[in-house]
Protein backbone atom coordinates (compact mmCIF):
# COMPACT_ATOMS: atom_id res chain seq x y z
CA UNK A 1 0.00 0.00 0.00
CA UNK A 2 0.88 3.59 -0.74
CA UNK A 3 2.36 5.72 1.93
CA UNK A 4 -0.06 7.70 3.86
CA UNK A 5 2.24 11.35 3.18
CA UNK A 6 1.03 11.94 -0.38
CA UNK A 7 -1.27 14.55 -1.79
CA UNK A 8 -3.12 11.56 -3.23
CA UNK A 9 -3.65 9.05 -1.06
CA UNK A 10 -4.43 11.62 1.95
CA UNK A 11 -7.23 13.28 -0.20
CA UNK A 12 -8.50 9.95 -1.17
CA UNK A 13 -8.85 9.54 2.77
CA UNK A 14 -10.24 12.30 3.87
CA UNK A 15 -13.17 12.10 1.11
CA UNK A 16 -13.70 8.27 1.53
CA UNK A 17 -13.73 8.97 5.37
CA UNK A 18 -16.14 12.29 5.34
CA UNK A 19 -13.53 14.10 7.26
CA UNK A 20 -13.16 18.52 7.62
CA UNK A 21 -10.59 19.87 9.05
CA UNK A 22 -11.48 21.67 12.35
CA UNK A 23 -9.54 25.24 12.52
CA UNK A 24 -9.96 25.37 16.20
CA UNK A 25 -7.92 21.92 16.66
CA UNK A 26 -4.98 23.47 14.29
CA UNK A 27 -5.42 20.49 11.66
CA UNK A 28 -2.53 20.66 9.09
CA UNK A 29 -1.75 17.42 7.44
CA UNK A 30 2.14 17.09 5.74
CA UNK A 31 2.00 15.28 2.54
CA UNK A 32 5.47 15.37 2.22
CA UNK A 33 7.83 11.85 2.41
CA UNK A 34 11.30 13.93 2.61
CA UNK A 35 9.86 16.37 5.64
CA UNK A 36 8.70 13.11 7.42
CA UNK A 37 12.06 11.26 7.31
CA UNK A 38 13.83 14.34 8.42
CA UNK A 39 11.91 14.14 11.53
CA UNK A 40 11.84 10.82 11.99
CA UNK A 41 15.88 10.73 11.27
CA UNK A 42 16.14 13.51 13.60
CA UNK A 43 14.43 11.70 16.75
CA UNK A 44 17.12 8.94 16.39
CA UNK A 45 14.78 6.16 16.82
CA UNK A 46 15.99 2.42 16.54
CA UNK A 47 13.98 -1.00 17.39
CA UNK A 48 15.16 -0.60 21.17
CA UNK A 49 13.40 3.19 21.47
CA UNK A 50 9.80 3.91 21.82
CA UNK A 51 8.02 6.82 19.98
CA UNK A 52 4.82 9.12 21.24
CA UNK A 53 3.47 10.79 18.67
CA UNK A 54 0.55 13.89 19.63
CA UNK A 55 -1.82 14.82 17.08
CA UNK A 56 -1.12 11.94 14.59
CA UNK A 57 -4.05 13.26 12.40
CA UNK A 58 -4.60 10.34 9.63
CA UNK A 59 -0.89 8.40 10.28
CA UNK A 60 1.31 9.91 7.71
CA UNK A 61 3.92 10.26 10.52
CA UNK A 62 3.00 7.22 12.59
CA UNK A 63 3.31 4.71 9.70
CA UNK A 64 7.27 5.89 9.57
CA UNK A 65 7.38 5.64 12.96
CA UNK A 66 6.01 2.28 13.29
CA UNK A 67 8.16 1.13 10.49
CA UNK A 68 11.35 2.40 12.74
CA UNK A 69 10.67 2.09 16.72
CA UNK A 70 9.75 -0.46 19.18
CA UNK A 71 6.45 0.88 20.24
CA UNK A 72 4.63 3.73 19.30
CA UNK A 73 1.23 5.08 21.29
CA UNK A 74 -0.47 8.42 19.60
CA UNK A 75 -2.07 10.41 21.28
CA UNK A 76 -5.27 12.07 19.35
CA UNK A 77 -8.16 14.54 20.56
CA UNK A 78 -10.20 14.56 17.57
CA UNK A 79 -12.38 11.61 17.90
CA UNK A 80 -13.46 11.76 14.10
CA UNK A 81 -10.18 10.97 13.41
CA UNK A 82 -9.69 7.36 15.77
CA UNK A 83 -12.18 5.00 12.61
CA UNK A 84 -9.00 6.25 10.07
CA UNK A 85 -6.51 5.63 12.30
CA UNK A 86 -7.74 1.87 12.77
CA UNK A 87 -8.27 1.47 9.97
CA UNK A 88 -4.86 2.67 8.26
CA UNK A 89 -2.65 1.48 10.69
CA UNK A 90 -4.48 -1.67 11.03
CA UNK A 91 -1.14 -3.42 9.69
CA UNK A 92 1.04 -2.11 12.50
CA UNK A 93 0.99 -4.15 15.89
CA UNK A 94 3.36 -2.45 17.30
CA UNK A 95 0.98 1.17 17.31
CA UNK A 96 -1.18 2.44 20.33
CA UNK A 97 -3.95 4.75 19.34
CA UNK A 98 -5.24 6.73 22.56
CA UNK A 99 -8.05 9.53 22.55
CA UNK A 100 -7.60 12.37 24.91
CA UNK A 101 -6.08 15.83 25.47
CA UNK A 102 -2.19 15.48 25.91
CA UNK A 103 -2.57 18.39 28.50
CA UNK A 104 -5.37 16.74 30.62
CA UNK A 105 -3.71 12.80 30.41
CA UNK A 106 -1.65 11.53 32.82
CA UNK A 107 1.81 11.08 30.59
CA UNK A 108 3.77 9.29 33.87
CA UNK A 109 1.00 6.56 33.43
CA UNK A 110 1.43 6.51 29.56
CA UNK A 111 5.25 6.13 29.90
CA UNK A 112 4.71 2.98 32.55
CA UNK A 113 1.82 1.42 30.72
CA UNK A 114 3.43 1.94 27.13
CA UNK A 115 7.15 2.38 27.61
CA UNK A 116 7.50 -0.35 30.00
CA UNK A 117 10.90 -1.78 30.02
CA UNK A 118 12.05 0.84 27.01
CA UNK A 119 15.59 2.92 28.37
CA UNK A 120 14.83 5.37 25.56
CA UNK A 121 11.74 7.00 24.37
CA UNK A 122 11.12 10.49 22.31
CA UNK A 123 8.17 12.71 21.44
CA UNK A 124 8.05 13.06 17.26
CA UNK A 125 4.92 15.44 16.20
CA UNK A 126 3.45 18.01 13.87
CA UNK A 127 2.20 20.04 16.46
CA UNK A 128 -1.21 21.64 16.40
CA UNK A 129 0.31 25.70 16.51
CA UNK A 130 -2.22 27.25 18.79
CA UNK A 131 -0.85 24.97 21.85
CA UNK A 132 2.46 24.67 20.75
CA UNK A 133 4.07 25.82 24.14
CA UNK A 134 1.56 24.64 26.84
CA UNK A 135 2.49 21.01 25.20
CA UNK A 136 6.19 20.71 25.11
CA UNK A 137 6.37 22.76 28.18
CA UNK A 138 4.28 19.97 30.44
CA UNK A 139 6.60 17.76 28.51
CA UNK A 140 10.13 19.36 29.55
CA UNK A 141 8.24 20.12 33.44
CA UNK A 142 7.35 16.59 34.28
CA UNK A 143 10.62 15.39 34.14
CA UNK A 144 9.85 12.60 31.85
CA UNK A 145 12.07 9.44 30.55
CA UNK A 146 12.59 11.63 27.31
CA UNK A 147 15.66 11.25 25.01
CA UNK A 148 14.07 14.10 22.33
CA UNK A 149 11.77 15.99 21.30
CA UNK A 150 11.09 16.28 17.76
CA UNK A 151 8.47 18.52 16.70
CA UNK A 152 7.06 20.62 13.69
CA UNK A 153 5.93 23.96 14.85
CA UNK A 154 5.80 27.81 13.79
CA UNK A 155 8.86 29.08 12.73
CA UNK A 156 8.75 31.77 14.61
CA UNK A 157 8.16 29.78 18.01
CA UNK A 158 11.29 27.69 16.90
CA UNK A 159 13.66 30.24 16.27
CA UNK A 160 12.83 31.64 20.06
CA UNK A 161 13.49 28.42 21.81
CA UNK A 162 16.58 28.21 19.80
CA UNK A 163 18.01 31.50 20.53
CA UNK A 164 20.97 32.92 21.68
CA UNK A 165 21.52 36.08 24.56
CA UNK A 166 21.79 39.24 22.84
CA UNK A 167 19.42 38.00 20.38
CA UNK A 168 15.81 39.79 19.36
CA UNK A 169 14.77 35.97 19.72
CA UNK A 170 16.01 35.47 23.21
CA UNK A 171 13.51 35.51 26.10
CA UNK A 172 12.03 33.59 28.75
CA UNK A 173 10.63 31.31 26.29
CA UNK A 174 14.16 30.03 25.28
CA UNK A 175 15.04 30.08 28.89
CA UNK A 176 12.96 27.86 29.67
CA UNK A 177 13.10 25.62 26.81
CA UNK A 178 17.13 25.43 27.10
CA UNK A 179 17.42 25.05 31.03
CA UNK A 180 15.85 21.46 30.51
CA UNK A 181 16.86 20.56 26.65
CA UNK A 182 19.41 21.16 24.01
CA UNK A 183 17.63 22.81 20.97
CA UNK A 184 18.45 22.59 17.53
CA UNK A 185 16.98 23.61 14.08
CA UNK A 186 16.40 20.91 11.76
CA UNK A 187 14.75 22.31 8.84
CA UNK A 188 12.69 24.98 7.74
CA UNK A 189 9.48 23.67 6.02
CA UNK A 190 7.59 25.23 3.56
CA UNK A 191 3.79 25.83 3.56
CA UNK A 192 2.82 23.77 0.11
CA UNK A 193 3.77 20.92 2.37
CA UNK A 194 0.69 20.48 4.40
CA UNK A 195 -3.20 19.80 3.70
CA UNK A 196 -4.64 22.66 3.69
CA UNK A 197 -1.69 25.02 4.00
CA UNK A 198 -1.31 27.21 6.81
CA UNK A 199 -0.78 30.84 6.97
CA UNK A 200 2.94 30.45 8.62
CA UNK A 201 6.06 29.22 7.78
CA UNK A 202 7.32 26.24 9.69
CA UNK A 203 9.98 24.44 11.20
CA UNK A 204 11.13 21.06 12.25
CA UNK A 205 13.27 21.67 16.12
CA UNK A 206 14.65 19.22 18.27
CA UNK A 207 15.12 19.39 21.68
CA UNK A 208 17.64 17.02 22.99
CA UNK A 209 16.11 16.51 27.13
CA UNK A 210 18.99 17.09 29.16
CA UNK A 211 19.53 14.36 32.21
CA UNK A 212 19.73 17.87 34.74
CA UNK A 213 18.81 21.26 34.26
CA UNK A 214 21.47 23.41 32.62
CA UNK A 215 21.92 25.36 36.09
CA UNK A 216 21.51 24.56 39.28
CA UNK A 217 19.50 26.91 41.42
CA UNK A 218 17.78 27.12 44.97
CA UNK A 219 14.31 27.18 44.05
CA UNK A 220 13.11 26.23 40.50
CA UNK A 221 10.20 28.32 40.62
CA UNK A 222 11.96 31.87 41.57
CA UNK A 223 14.00 31.29 39.14
CA UNK A 224 11.26 31.34 36.53
CA UNK A 225 9.55 33.58 38.43
CA UNK A 226 12.70 35.90 38.35
CA UNK A 227 13.30 35.42 34.24
CA UNK A 228 9.72 35.96 33.29
CA UNK A 229 9.94 39.30 35.73
CA UNK A 230 13.03 40.38 33.95
CA UNK A 231 12.25 40.29 30.46
CA UNK A 232 7.84 41.92 31.35
CA UNK A 233 9.02 44.88 29.14
CA UNK A 234 11.99 44.42 27.01
CA UNK A 235 13.48 48.07 26.81
CA UNK A 236 13.48 48.33 29.99
CA UNK A 237 16.74 47.61 31.99
CA UNK A 238 16.56 44.43 34.11
CA UNK A 239 16.74 46.90 37.68
CA UNK A 240 13.76 48.38 36.55
CA UNK A 241 11.66 45.56 35.32
CA UNK A 242 12.99 43.51 38.67
CA UNK A 243 12.11 46.56 40.54
CA UNK A 244 8.30 46.81 39.40
CA UNK A 245 8.09 42.58 40.38
CA UNK A 246 9.92 42.37 43.87
CA UNK A 247 10.57 45.72 45.39
CA UNK A 248 8.58 49.00 46.91
CA UNK A 249 9.34 52.31 47.22
CA UNK A 250 11.09 51.51 50.42
CA UNK A 251 13.29 48.87 49.31
CA UNK A 252 13.58 49.47 45.69
CA UNK A 253 17.24 50.46 46.63
CA UNK A 254 18.60 47.03 47.81
CA UNK A 255 17.64 45.92 44.11
CA UNK A 256 21.14 47.56 42.45
CA UNK A 257 23.77 46.35 44.91
CA UNK A 258 22.24 42.28 44.63
CA UNK A 259 22.34 43.00 40.93
CA UNK A 260 26.50 44.02 41.68
CA UNK A 261 26.83 40.88 43.95
CA UNK A 262 25.74 38.65 41.36
CA UNK A 263 28.00 39.89 38.88
CA UNK A 264 25.52 41.94 36.76
CA UNK A 265 25.15 45.75 35.99
CA UNK A 266 22.05 46.95 36.83
CA UNK A 267 21.76 48.98 33.04
CA UNK A 268 21.71 45.60 31.57
CA UNK A 269 18.51 44.16 29.72
CA UNK A 270 17.05 40.94 30.34
CA UNK A 271 17.63 39.56 26.99
CA UNK A 272 21.69 39.58 27.43
CA UNK A 273 21.55 37.41 30.17
CA UNK A 274 22.97 33.91 29.87
CA UNK A 275 20.88 30.99 31.89
CA UNK A 276 23.89 31.22 34.53
CA UNK A 277 23.55 34.73 35.11
CA UNK A 278 19.83 33.94 35.50
CA UNK A 279 20.75 31.43 38.22
CA UNK A 280 23.03 33.34 40.54
CA UNK A 281 20.50 36.57 40.17
CA UNK A 282 17.92 34.14 41.63
CA UNK A 283 20.04 32.28 44.00
CA UNK A 284 21.10 35.74 45.67
CA UNK A 285 17.43 37.76 45.27
CA UNK A 286 16.35 34.85 47.27
CA UNK A 287 19.19 34.50 50.00
CA UNK A 288 18.26 38.31 50.05
CA UNK A 289 14.67 37.19 51.19
CA UNK A 290 13.46 38.89 47.76
CA UNK A 291 10.94 36.55 46.12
Amino acid sequence: MDDIATPRRTKEIIQRHGFSFKKSLGQNFLIDQNILNKIVAAAGLDETKGALEIGPGIGALTEKLARTADRVTAVEIDQRLLPILQEVLEPYSKVHVRHGDVLKLDLQEIFREDFAGLDKVSVVANLPYYVTTPILMRLLEEKLPLENIVVMIQKEVAERMAASPGTKNYGSLSIAVQYYSMPELVCVVPHTVFIPQPNVESAVIRLQVRETPAVQVQDEQHFFEVVQASFAQRRKTISNNLKSRFFTKENKDQLDPLLQQAGIEPSRRGETLSLEEFARLSDVLLAAGIS
